[in-house]
This record gives structure tokens, sequence and C-alpha cells, in this order.
């Protein structure tokens, strides 16, 4: 891997530019920092290490030597009123790239919004920024962290990794898959409806889809059926009174847990 800011043709996605490092603290805020000095976007950074991984929420993501950790900056997206559906487009396209280059046939579940899970451990996390920059366009950083070769003890979630699941993939191998897969997704989500085209994917991969879950939300807990997804990757929860009520962000938790 190479260090400081070579740039390369993205694999399998030649109209995109990879960055590639020994040691970051974060992807994501290298992809801002460029954003900020000019970078026209489609730009992915790459660490073999980070010291300063984040999470959804603020949370720490731990981010050792051997896992995949990229982060890719777009400038100013289209279409710019449905960039919140970028997470679930995301999550679809690692999930493809998971199964491409393991071999495998839906390995993968999706827990709403992007989390990756197998047999019902996390396998990798999602996180998705966005910054107005000076001159008024808006820089959009996806950070994908996957754990190939280890995973960290979480509080709130049981986690695992690729190796530990009998798979042996270096992380710039499942790198090139991803840029590939995520490339092709963006291309359908942004043409004239082509998020239903994602969340079809989405929904086949859903876990906890028609089953009982609890969501929490930065203002209050909620219980009730996972019914579906909106058209735009938002939450659908039948409550116990039968109403339906439409979520667009929180934690998605099974009864008990």
């Amino acid at each position: 891997m190479t260090s400081g800011t070579n740039q390369r043709p993205a694999p399998g996605a030649p109209d995109f530019r990879v960055e590639e490092h020994v040691t970051l603290g974060s992807t994501n805020t290298a992809c801002f920092d460029r954003a900020r000095a000019g970078d026209t976007g489609r730009l992915w950074v790459r660490a073999e290490e980070q010291t300063e991984g984040r999470g959804r929420r603020g949370r720490d993501w731990s981010s050792p030597g051997g896992n995949l950790f990229a982060s890719l900056l777009l400038v100013a997206p289209e279409p710019a009123n449905r960039i919140g559906e970028l997470p679930l487009v995301a999550a679809v396209a690692l999930a493809e790239a998971v199964d491409k280059a393991l071999g495998t046939l839906q390995l993968v579940q999706l827990k709403w919004p992007n989390d990756l899970l197998v047999e019902g451990a996390k396998l990798s996390g999602i996180l998705l920024e966005a910054e107005a920059l000076a001159d008024g366009r808006q820089a959009v950083v996806i950070g994908f962290g996957v754990n190939c070769v280890s995973h960290p003890e979480l509080s709130l979630y049981q986690a695992t990794d690729l190796r530990s699941l009998g798979f042996q993939v270096s992380a710039e191998r499942l790198f090139e898959f991803l840029a590939a897969s995520l490339a092709e997704k963006l291309t359908v989500w942004a043409q004239p409806g082509g998020f239903d085209d994602i969340r079809r994917g989405w929904l086949k991969r859903a876990a906890h889809l028609g089953n009982r879950i609890t969501v929490r939300t930065a203002q209050e807990e909620l219980s009730g059926i996972f019914a579906d997804l909106d058209a735009r990757g938002h939450l659908v929860l039948k409550q116990d009174d039968g109403r339906l009520r439409t979520l667009y962000a929180g934690d998605v938790f099974l009864p008990g847990v």
C-alpha cells in the first residue's frame, strides 16, 4: 500500500480515484479535508489502520490492522434531495461485494439502516456524514469499516469477523469488490426511480422484517412489528394499536436486548 497522497484509478471503478495510507486518524475526516481543499469528489480514501475511527452517533469504531477502512467522498451528488437514501445504497453495495469476494450467496443480512449481520452478529459499520463547503456545494462522505480478521467486543451488539466465520479475504481484495459494487449502485440510484431497485435489494436481505423489534431514537423508544421500508428507505413500524409509524433514524434491537 502506498503512503501519502498518491492517487490512482479505483479498482473496477475507473471513474473513481483511490488514495491509500498505512495509518490515518479517520478516513472520513481525510475525505472532508480533501473536499475543503477543492477535491471534486468521487475519491476513495483507504487506510490499513485508523487511530480515531468513529461510528454512528459519535461512537468509537475499533480500527485495528487487517480490517477494511475506506471512505468515499462525493461532492454535490445528484439527486441532492435524495441523499438520505445513500446509507441503504451503501449497505446493499457492501453486502453484494462481500458475497462476490467470498463466493457466497446472501451471506449477510441487513439491519436497518445499514448494518451488515451474519447469524445476528455485526460484521461492519457504515457512517454517512455531510458538510456544506465554502462554495455552497455539499460534501458527502460514506465511510465503511468491515471486520475482515478481527472484531471488537461491543456493548450494544454481538460482533463477528470474516476470519472467525471461516473466510479468508484481505481488506484490499474486499475493497476492490466494494469499489466496483458501489460505483454500480450509485449509477442505479441516480436514475429516475433507481432507488426502487435498491430498496428491493435491501428488503431481500432484511433482518427482522415481519418480526417484533424495538427502535431507539434520540427522543424515544418504540416497539412493534417491522412492517416495511417506505419509498425513501425509512422504517415502517406497526405499533401495538395497529397504527403505522414511519421512523427516519434510530437503532434497532430485538426484544429483550
